[in-house]
């Protein structure tokens, strides 16, 4: 499939199969993770893929809030990878400090989506989890911590759902040319 084909097959996946995730294809998305650009070639990332059940439900329930209906899929899914940020190169902090933007977290999102994106080319399905307890995670995982953790990222084959359709901005509404123009 061509590529823009590709990014409107994938998508945030809340319902998974029983299904494992093959190892191989797990790597692959990690690969293709690798691969991804970073500021001054700092490439400040570690992905740990997890998938043994009772560490899920332990990061499952860290992705979780009393009260809040939100991430209990988290629990049942069949990987996990989780994304910790690491040290960026001294010439990629040195730039960041002097633009004053943190280029680690631009970073880590590109090599998110190149693994989500892996995923989709795989058949399978992926969500960006932004809401847990990293503090909890770290201790799941055994992470130091001096260690940020960036994302969780669900991975699996979907059940039965079927790829919904995208509802994005116009395209006439995020893009201009030569010149910033937006209604307001």
């Amino acid at each position: 499939m061509n590529f823009i084909e590709l990014a409107e097959q994938r998508y945030s996946l809340r319902k998974y199969a029983d299904t494992p995730v093959p190892g191989e294809a797990a790597v692959r998305c990690a690969e293709a993770a690798r691969l991804a650009p970073s500021a001054c070639n700092a490439q400040p990332w570690h992905f740990v893929l997890v998938d043994k059940a009772e560490k899920i439900r332990e990061l499952g329930k860290a992705a979780t809030s009393p009260g809040l209906p939100i991430n209990s899929f988290v629990r049942k899914v069949p990987m996990i990878a989780v994304l910790v940020t690491e040290k960026p190169n001294i010439t990629s902090r040195i730039g960041a400090y002097l633009k004053n933007i943190p280029f680690h977290f631009t970073d880590t999102g590109i090599a998110a989506e190149h693994f989500c994106l892996q995923a989709t080319e795989e058949g399978m399905g992926s969500c960006m989890i932004g809401w847990f307890d990293a503090t909890r995670v770290k201790n799941i995982l055994g992470v130091p911590e001096a260690k940020t953790i960036a994302l969780l990222i669900t991975l699996g084959y979907p059940a039965g759902e079927k790829i919904p359709k995208k509802r994005r901005k116009p395209i006439e509404e995020m893009l201009s040319w030569n010149g910033y123009v937006k209604e307001l």
